[in-house]
């Protein structure tokens, strides 16, 4: 019995003259009375087969049926093509149909969509050619990041979801609850009693594992948390998602300048990675949706970061002649146009930028001898701004202890986090990486909605 065969390796290694069994779903059908061109594609890859069917041979009434979404198998001859456009393709000798697909509603017609209407049939977008090509980078993406920390020694380490802490202190947070909420229990002074609900306490889903991961590398040195994420931030923008994955390294006795060079050596790696093996798939991006995608990947992995304070950074933003829909001073937090400004214009190279001050970031940084910044890094690439925000950790108990309580953060809820702090505590440091926003980078894509298979933000939990 035949074994079916992918079209990718079908392709790069074509043996001419053999019987081979491909299975997919029809892109197009066109032909004559007498002979049928089938371009299938089985998700492999972005390229299709060429399947060549004499009418003759096949029943009317099936090749009726075979039309653009269909699920067909072929079983063929491998030969060498005749036509131009590809190298090879499949005489077929038998076809049978898995799945028809009724060529007057199928949706994906032979025609550019907007990416506005690929989002409304978010279960069907896979199957053309940019988001295909998307999933099968942050694939590889995903599988790069496991094997770079798995080759470097560290340990992966899985955090809750569901968990009684704000990481951020921000509070947009998606509260968790078994309770019936159109009859919610109250406690005598009206605040919601959560003695009952689930977990016994109010519990929410997770915007970070930064926290847990900490705890972690406390204790086995070098640790990465990779999963979803979620921000009740009601954000309607081609950045924002409300689910997202994020990546958050973690290590002891790392200092900012070791935290830095981990996250150059990282974001380089991956880089790399997708340039070596999914270098079809960024053709076709670099075509299609971005004519600067190889370049600008190029560019971030052939130099080297620039890494200044944000002291250093905020002179520079102000005498630079430019007109900011932000104005920027010393101590307001500096936003996307800013960060793009420094690489794209003023260093034209990737930059890390450090030590903010201590009023625009979270309370576990930690904090410098000059009382008014931490020891914060954020690293700023072109087209994008922010990619990576990371500090070295607060490891004073005191210090630590009267940052929480400055910000008026519960106690309560971060108690186990203070004790790691009494318990053999240990310069340690840190950084987040938002795993969308990296595919956004790598494939050029222009709205974060594109580059996860089903986005969650305001209003919008479909499919």
């Amino acid at each position: 019995m035949t074994k079916r065969i992918k079209v990718k390796t079908l392709l790069g290694n074509p043996v001419l003259g053999s019987d081979v069994l491909v299975k997919g779903w029809v892109r197009t059908k066109r032909g004559n009375k007498n002979i049928l061109f089938i371009a299938l594609n089985d998700g492999s890859t972005i390229n299709n087969i060429q399947i060549v069917v004499e009418v003759a041979l096949f029943d009317e009434n099936l090749l009726k049926e075979i039309s653009t979404g269909a699920c067909i198998g072929v079983m063929g001859k491998l030969l060498e093509s005749q036509g131009q456009g590809q190298q090879i393709e499949i005489n077929a000798a038998s076809i049978e149909l898995y799945g028809k697909s009724d060529a007057e509603t199928y949706p994906l017609q032979k025609k550019g969509h907007s990416m506005e209407f690929l989002r409304e049939i978010a279960y069907l977008r896979p199957r053309t050619n940019t988001f295909s090509a998307v999933l099968r980078i942050r694939h590889a993406m995903a599988f790069a990041i496991h094997k770079y920390f798995n080759d470097k020694g560290f340990f992966y380490l899985h955090t809750p979801i569901i968990t009684g802490s704000d990481a951020e202190g921000a509070g947009e947070m998606f509260h968790v609850t078994t309770m019936d909420l159109s009859n919610v229990p109250r406690n005598p002074d009206n605040s919601i009693d959560y003695s009952g609900d689930f977990f016994g306490k109010s519990t929410n889903l997770t915007v970070s594992g930064q926290l847990e991961g900490e705890l972690g590398a406390l204790a086995l040195g070098d640790i990465y948390t990779f999963g979803p994420t979620f921000r009740a931030e009601n954000s309607n923008t081609p950045r924002h998602l409300a689910e997202f994955w994020m990546i958050e390294p973690e290590m002891a006795f790392y200092d900012l300048a070791d935290n830095m060079d981990l996250a150059e050596e990282f974001v380089k790696y991956l880089i790399r990675y997708a340039l070596d093996n999914c270098s079809e798939d960024l053709e076709f991006l670099n075509n299609m949706i971005d004519k600067a995608l190889l370049e600008r990947l190029k560019f971030v992995l052939e130099n080297e970061f620039v890494r200044i304070t944000y002291t250093e950074a905020v002179p520079i933003l102000t005498s630079s002649g430019k007109k900011w829909d932000y104005p920027v001073s010393w101590g307001t937090d500096l936003q996307s146009e800013h960060e793009r400004y420094l690489v794209e214009e003023h260093f034209k190279r990737p930059v890390i930028l450090t030590d903010y001050p201590m009023s625009i970031k979270a309370f576990y940084m930690k904090q410098n001898s000059d009382g008014k910044t931490v020891r914060a890094m954020d690293v700023l690439f072109p087209g994008i701004g922010e990619i990576i925000g990371g500090s070295q950790r607060e490891e004073n108990y005191e210090k630590l202890l009267g940052r929480i309580r400055d910000l008026k953060i519960p106690e309560k809820d971060l108690w186990w986090y203070l004790e790691t702090r009494k318990f053999g505590t240990a310069p340690h440091s840190g950084f987040g990486l938002g795993f969308e926003r990296l595919i956004l980078f790598v494939t050029g894509m222009l709205n974060i909605r594109d580059v996860i298979p089903f986005p969650r933000t305001p209003k919008n939990a479909e499919f």
